[in-house]
């Protein structure tokens, strides 16, 4: 039998992002200083078998028709680009909300493309993976090796790894959607040539002075959000007035916000106590910036 490949598919979280303006094809280029959590999707892989996918989990009802699943575009590009791939079959565990502004289903597809290039032995550094990646999504290149980095273009122009402190956060979804194209519509930004130059060591790599940074790089499309669901503008509300929340934001185009604190104890007690609150809501506690896998 073929041996069983798992990959952790690690929720993506905007710290900060500008949106420098709206390119002549229609898209909007950005400017992000991208982390992830410790929470993931969960995807694992069977090669030989024709290729398949089968979702399950808490969330994978709202995931949409497999047919359109960004795992399986990955691999048809992936396999396009690959003579002889050998493909197989996936199975995705959902539990990450959808269409939240944690880039789920970018991140699925990211370990789609990793769980690929081990069964074919692909190094990760082999350029077909990241022209697959790119092929698939705007958000699938910076979830291909889930670590801090700058994130600038359309989502192709990527800075080398940060070396940035973990960041214990409360991370919230109000349960609703909020589709990318809607905020970036409402959002009306001005046209423009290319994408930021803008330097990336400029990141503080110590907590307290990056702290300071982020509370002057925000969300430009935090206003747009709210406006489509208000909801949002509760959620960041009662996140800042949560003791010890040292910045509470949106992350990508919403729904999901994220509050910083300073301990992971801290987050763990404020997220309980949001829950006994709006029982309806997605909440976790978590690090930022290291990819590893958190029980809750």
């Amino acid at each position: 039998m073929a041996a069983v490949l798992t990959e952790q598919a690690f929720a993506k979280v905007n710290l900060t992002l500008r949106v420098i303006g709206r390119r002549p094809d229609g898209y909007h280029a950005l400017d992000s200083l991208v982390v992830f959590a410790r929470l993931a999707d969960t995807l694992t892989f069977v090669p030989g078998q024709p290729l398949a996918l089968t979702v399950r989990g808490p969330t994978g009802a709202a995931a949409g028709p497999v047919a359109d699943n960004l795992v399986l575009r990955a691999a048809q590009a992936l396999a396009g680009r690959v003579p002889g791939l050998k493909l197989g079959a996936f199975r995705l565990r959902k539990t990450l909300p959808v269409a939240a502004g944690l880039g789920g289903g970018s991140a699925d597809a990211a370990a789609a493309l990793r769980l690929l290039a081990r069964a074919n032995r692909l190094t990760p550094d082999d350029p077909r993976l990241m022209a697959a990646a790119k092929d698939t999504g705007a958000d699938v290149p910076v979830c291909l090796d889930p670590r801090p980095r700058r994130m600038r273009g359309i989502g192709e122009v990527l800075s080398g790894p940060l070396a940035l402190p973990g960041l214990p956060a409360v991370l919230v979804n109000p349960g609703v959607a909020v589709p990318t194209r809607d905020v970036f519509a409402m959002l009306k930004a001005p046209e423009v040539a290319g994408a930021s130059s803008m330097p990336v060591d400029d990141v503080p790599r110590e907590r307290a002075a990056l702290l300071t940074y982020l509370a002057l790089h925000g969300n430009d499309l935090e206003p747009a959000a709210i406006a489509l669901q208000p909801v949002i503008g509760d959620v960041l509300a009662e996140l800042r007035a949560l003791p010890g929340c040292r910045l509470a934001r949106m992350s990508g185009s919403g729904a999901t916000c994220f509050g910083l604190f300073d301990s992971l104890k801290a987050a763990m007690r404020e997220s309980a106590r949001l829950a006994r609150v709006n029982p309806s809501w997605w909440l976790r506690s978590s690090v930022l910036a290291e990819p590893r896998v958190d029980a809750g």
